[in-house]
């Protein structure tokens, strides 16, 4: 027998539909708890579903399958009976590692877990220590970033549902590779949201970017919060993940005195205490709060790491020269000399793109620079492009070189994106698969419109709906054996294996970071402990002084570096690092 639950306030009657018969549901209240139904019954084909007052057939808002999408009914999933064969993993540290990002449904042309685990080993040899995957829970249509997803505790069936995942988690974990798993707690997407009808999930007390807010302070958030902490120990528990990346957890809007990243944070920790795990939780926020990432006992959230956009942005608008949108308060070469020493470019002072000011100081005595995830492109900062373009399509190979040895042998965490490592020549553009004709069109004349107050015309705007906008984005594995792509993803790999070699790369303490810039002459000196970055993003050579004279050439992107009696001369667009 099974017992089948569901928390649904407002119903005065809950059926249980089992496909061959439908069995009454009774209220299984405890005062604290109010709101829940249970009933115990055999299901022959291990799919079921709920009716509240006699309405239609609804998935379960805890459904750990959903095969027939997200309008589907449910089906029960034997976790407990996967064959793992990671005992022997406990995890691994934030500290000195290299996240890897990556979309499942474009890293392969399949599309799938199984298919991933085929470029694994890429994976290892590139030396990145972990796989962060964008959302895999169910959401509508076959394809899609995965950002509006409505199953949340069900993993999206073209890419192979949930032991597809488990298969890939395994996998990861044989090659020595973490995995930190995307969710979405701000916001669910608008094909298949069933939750409302539940109970009170949403509050139009706040109002979000798309529309009234998860439920996290107002009655009945109890259980929503309940849901979602819930939510995040299944997939580290059940799926064997090494870590959650919150998205955008400045729209979890919460007037509560214990805040609801508070209480994740502390359940995972707690999680991590009783397994035995390294366990990690990584925010997005745009807040430039260092609050986000202090621990607890300090008064803090208790977050392990968070994003921090602005050292991408320095370092994009350094090499790009863009100065569009949120671009145009960075450009000097001092922006990536503020935001190595301080992490945030922004903070308290006035951004003249939000006509505020933002953000507050990092202290930089208390938090090391690990906790800030830092990158050169990402999902967001790619895919948000009208037209899907990475940074190398407008970049020189020697400035591709400079950029990737400013971010690997930064004190943050690291992030690439997939392809970065060789070049890609593909995009990645927003796509999108939604089966409902008002849904698909409100998308797409909304993403015209979004750019078009960027000064991007409508015609450059590839269609979301269109199958060939999310072919165009996976990425091709002929390129890497290719001699272009093939140097860059050897300079990639031989950054990566300095960083690990070489400790002083890999200190977290921004006290072991100075920077000396020249904004004529487009060079800048990165100190990391006894070592040195020197970064020339001039078009011509440039002779750089150093504060300390260099033995040793570690690393270079050009062969043409040499030392000289006071420092290094640097080619056009190069970058080295000197001992």
């Amino acid at each position: 027998m099974t017992n089948f639950e569901v928390w649904a306030p407002n119903a005065d009657q809950v059926d249980l539909d089992l496909g061959d018969r439908v069995l009454p549901m009774k209220k299984a209240d405890r005062p604290e708890r109010p709101g829940w139904w249970r009933a115990e019954a055999e299901s022959a084909t291990g799919d079921y579903a709920f009716r509240l007052d006699g309405g239609p057939s609804r998935p379960d808002p805890r459904a750990r399958r959903q095969p027939y999408g997200v309008h589907g009914g449910s089906r029960l999933d034997g976790a407990a009976a996967f064959p793992w064969t990671d005992g022997e993993w406990h995890g691994r540290p934030l500290r000195g590692s290299v996240l890897y990002e990556l979309h499942i449904g474009t890293f392969t042309p399949e599309g799938t877990f199984d298919a991933a685990i085929g470029r694994l080993d890429h994976l290892a040899r590139l030396g990145v220590d972990f796989v962060e995957l964008m959302p895999v829970a169910a959401f509508g249509g076959d394809h899609g970033w995965g950002y509006d997803g409505v199953g949340l505790w069900a993993v999206h069936e073209p890419y192979g549902g949930p032991d597809g995942l488990r298969r890939f988690v395994d996998a990861c974990h044989a090659h020595g590779l973490g995995v930190v798993l995307d969710v979405v707690y701000n916001h669910l997407g608008p094909s298949g949201n069933y939750l409302a009808e539940f109970g009170p999930y949403f509050t139009d007390t706040h109002v979000t970017p798309w529309g009234a807010a998860v439920n996290l302070d107002a009655p009945g958030s109890d259980e929503v919060r309940a849901f979602l902490v819930g939510n995040a120990l299944h997939w580290l528990r059940e799926n064997h993940l090494d870590g959650l990346r919150l998205d955008a957890v400045h729209a979890l809007i919460d007037n509560r005195a214990l805040h609801f990243l508070e209480e994740l944070a502390a359940a995972v920790d707690g999680l991590a205490a009783s397994s035995g795990r390294i366990l990690h939780l990584i925010a997005e926020t745009d807040r430039n709060d260092p609050h986000t990432v202090t621990p607890r006992p300090a008064g803090g959230q208790g977050v392990h790491a968070q994003w921090s956009d602005d050292f991408h942005h320095a370092l994009h608008s350094a090499l790009t020269g863009e100065n569009q949108g949120y671009y145009c308060d960075f450009g000097p070469l001092a922006a990536i000399e503020k935001t190595l020493t301080s992490a945030f470019y922004h903070d308290g002072g006035y951004s003249a793109f939000r006509g505020r000011c933002h953000g507050r100081p990092v202290d930089t005595q208390a938090l090391d620079a690990d906790r800030f995830i830092v990158s050169l492109q990402t999902h967001d900062q790619v895919g948000n492009r009208a037209e899907g373009d990475r940074i190398g399509f407008a970049l020189s190979e020697g400035l591709r070189r400079v950029g990737a040895a400013l971010l690997l042998t930064s004190p943050f965490t690291p992030q690439l994106f997939m392809g970065e490592e060789w070049g890609a020549g593909t995009p990645w553009q927003y796509f999108t698969d939604h089966p409902e004709p008002d849904l698909a069109e409100a998308v797409r004349a909304g993403r015209r419109a979004e750019f078009a107050r960027y000064g991007w015309s409508a015609d450059r705007v590839p269609d979301p709906q269109d199958p060939a906008t999310f072919q165009r984005s996976k990425l091709d594995w002929d390129e890497p054996g290719q001699p272009g792509p093939r140097a860059l993803l050897d300079w990639y790999r031989d950054l990566i294996a300095l960083r690990r070699a070489r400790p002083d790369l890999a200190d977290p303490s921004f006290a072991s970071v100075s920077v000396t810039c020249d904004e004529e002459h487009r060079w800048l000196v990165v100190s990391r402990g006894a070592l040195r970055v020197a970064a020339n993003l001039s078009p011509e050579p440039r002779s750089i002084p150093l504060d300390a004279a260099a033995r040793e050439i570690l690393l270079a992107s050009d062969p043409r570096v040499r030392l000289i009696d006071d420092g290094v001369e640097l080619p056009a667009e190069s970058a080295a690092v000197l001992a």
